[in-house]
């Protein structure tokens, strides 16, 4: 099962020390430890972008969120180690939608290691008390889903669904990675909302709303923008 690793920082670092820190010593410490595919969304210098949501869930925010796959049994150690407060989530991941799949972005060509394109929304969710985890993911998947991808240019859409968490660990319910073709598409609210003029804008604005307010509280959402590495996504076949 896919594990999921969300990081805020001990000590504050400049954008540029974080990426340097998890990109030339936490990735390769990571994959020295077994990890059998693996990628990174980092707050960084390239992801300098005001959130699209104004209710942050905390005044804390993430810094860097690693997915893993693959027995890793010191992979919080080696972050912590590094400075990071580390959270462990066990998730159901489900790709909505990846590059190539729509007409906002060709089909990945980049190799691992490099940097995506555009920049990535990675929002953090509760699960409000009123609905129970079926009728939460039914929600989700059934509404949530299709609404945004038919309005938003998004490039990739990856849903991880929490099935467990480490201890003390915040109480997510779902991590959702949102990537778009540019810094432009997430700080502009008709590119954002795919709109073609100021009444598409508010009919898609409020169709996002419905259909968020429809599964989640909207002033317990926390999104915040990350630039995306594919760090290990070809593993070798065993020998």
């Amino acid at each position: 099962m896919k594990r999921v690793l969300v990081l805020w920082e001990s000590n504050t670092l400049s954008r540029l020390e974080r990426s340097a820190l998890l990109l030339k010593r936490g990735m390769p410490a990571l994959l020295e430890d077994g990890a059998e595919q693996l990628s990174v969304l980092i707050a960084d210098e390239h992801a300098a972008v005001r959130s699209p949501n104004p209710f942050p869930l905390s005044g804390h925010k993430p810094v860097a969120v690693v997915n893993l796959w693959g027995a890793v049994p010191s992979a919080v150690a080696i972050l912590t180690a590094l400075g990071f407060t580390v959270a462990s989530y066990q998730v159901d991941e489900s790709i909505y939608r990846d590059y190539g799949g729509n007409e906002h972005a060709a089909p990945r060509d980049w190799p691992d290691g490099q940097r995506s394109p555009g920049v990535t929304a990675v929002t953090f969710m509760e699960r409000p008390a009123r609905l129970s985890e079926a009728e939460w993911l039914r929600r989700w998947h059934g509404r949530m889903s299709p609404v945004s991808e038919s309005i938003q240019p998004r490039t990739r859409y990856v849903r991880n669904h929490v099935q467990q968490a480490s201890a003390g660990a915040p109480p997510l319910a779902g991590i959702v990675e949102e990537a778009f073709p540019s810094p432009r598409h997430i700080t502009q609210p008709m590119l954002f909302y795919g709109a073609s003029g100021p009444l598409s804008l508010v009919v898609n604005v409020l169709r996002i709303l419905a259909a968020v307010t429809h599964f989640l509280t909207l002033w317990r959402i926390q999104t915040v923008v990350m630039s995306e590495y594919f760090i290990l996504t070809n593993p070798p076949a065993p020998q």
